[in-house]
């Protein structure tokens, strides 16, 4: 009897998971499709960068953002936790070869979350009123400045953020990363956007204004949180304005060079997930097709095999919606692995109560927020981790 019931739970689960890679299917093909925002003059932009570690291919990714073809004012502030950080050399190079590019060594300010302590000091250098944060790990095209400066000037709009897929700099986990992102994350924020069920702004690009960021108390008011680019989407939505998310796809480098960093990565993503969507998060179990039918065909062959061969034919389709708009190969054949992992990685964000970020340990506190841990501690881990 327990058998018969454990059956039918993961053909109903298959099931359902079937029924949302299809829907997946086309909201991404209707997102993607969509035109972009009129064109809008060019308003003066400073671009902030956080660095933190030599990451693969950093200076290559960070030129992208000098050779835009944008016709207003760009200013470009590079900043890092500390004079001897390893992105440090790069930051100066750059600095030495333009002469719109600012760099803050460091220290960063005080702060749980070591990004926002970055971005705290790096804000009075920039010079603009329109601000666009974006990770040190994201690789954009030409004419990136000119459609998020078209977003931003719409009516309404706040804040601009983007989607992206990965692209796995650093070898074959780093890969599975990337996979992982194009076939699970990306769809997974495009349905939320169709369904009305998530409204991302994600760190990959933020645009918003000087005074719609002052408003919600500055970087300051995000020093403990951990998910700061929602909590700054929060606070924008909070003014009576939205997130604008246009129809294009950036690139993630990714530079996970191991199994253990791929995992610590993507559990804290997940986590973050969980304590923003609360009940939702143990919902998107759906989401993972794959695993649910192979557990289905296991346990009824029949239908369950059935229904294994459509959600791998519907995976394919979807990888490869993706995989035609990307602004860059996908490793396909890695779906099946990267599949395994997102899910494992799901079970896992339902119990954890403590992530690494860079390094860090960071214990979950209430309503997202983080506390680090001290000093000494943080020291230790940081060499033991090397």
């Amino acid at each position: 009897m327990v058998y018969v019931l454990l059956a039918y739970g993961a053909l109903a689960l298959a099931g359902v998971g079937l029924l949302y890679q299809l829907f997946a299917l086309g909201a991404l093909g209707r997102f993607l499709a969509a035109p972009p925002a009129p064109h809008a003059p060019a308003q003066a932009i400073t671009i902030l960068k956080p660095l933190h570690g030599a990451e693969p291919r950093l200076a290559e990714n960070l030129a992208g953002f000098t050779h835009q073809d944008y016709p207003g004012a760009v200013q470009i502030v590079l900043g890092t936790n500390a004079p001897e950080d390893t992105a440090a050399p790069v930051a100066r190079a750059m600095v030495a070869a333009h002469n719109n590019i600012a760099y803050y060594p460091g220290p960063r300010a005080p702060a749980a979350n070591g990004k926002v302590g970055s971005l705290i000091a790096m804000m009075p250098l920039a010079a603009h009123d329109v601000l666009v944060l974006s990770d040190s790990d994201m690789v954009v095209a030409p004419d990136y400045l000119a459609r998020i400066n078209d977003a931003l000037s719409q009516p309404g709009v706040g804040a601009v953020s983007c989607l992206y897929v990965g692209r796995g700099d650093a070898g074959l986990w780093s890969r599975v990363g990337a996979m992982m992102i194009a076939a699970q994350t990306l769809p997974n924020m495009v349905v939320g956007i169709a369904t009305g069920m998530a409204q991302p702004c994600m760190g990959s690009t933020i645009a918003l204004r000087r005074e719609t960021l002052d408003a919600m108390g500055g970087f300051a008011a995000l020093a403990d949180v951990l998910a700061d680019d929602h909590a700054i989407g929060a606070g924008v939505r909070a003014q009576g304005l939205r997130v604008d998310i246009p129809p294009m796809i950036l690139v993630h480098a990714g530079a996970e060079s191991s199994f253990r960093m791929l995992w610590r990565q993507h559990l804290r993503w997940a986590v973050t997930v969980r304590d923003l969507a609360g009940a939702g998060h143990y919902g998107s179990i759906v989401t993972h097709g794959l695993p649910l039918g192979v557990l289905a065909a296991a346990l009824a062959p029949g239908i369950g095999g059935a229904l294994l061969l459509a959600i791998i034919l519907a995976r394919l389709a979807l990888a490869a919606k993706v995989h035609k708009y990307a602004p860059i190969a996908l490793p396909l054949w890695l779906i099946p692995i990267a599949d395994l992992i997102s899910f494992c990685v799901f079970c896992a964000s339902l119990f954890a109560t403590a992530i690494d970020w860079r390094g860090a340990s960071l214990t979950m506190t209430s309503k997202g927020r983080i506390r680090g841990l001290p000093a000494t501690d943080h020291a230790a881990r940081t060499k033991r981790d090397r």
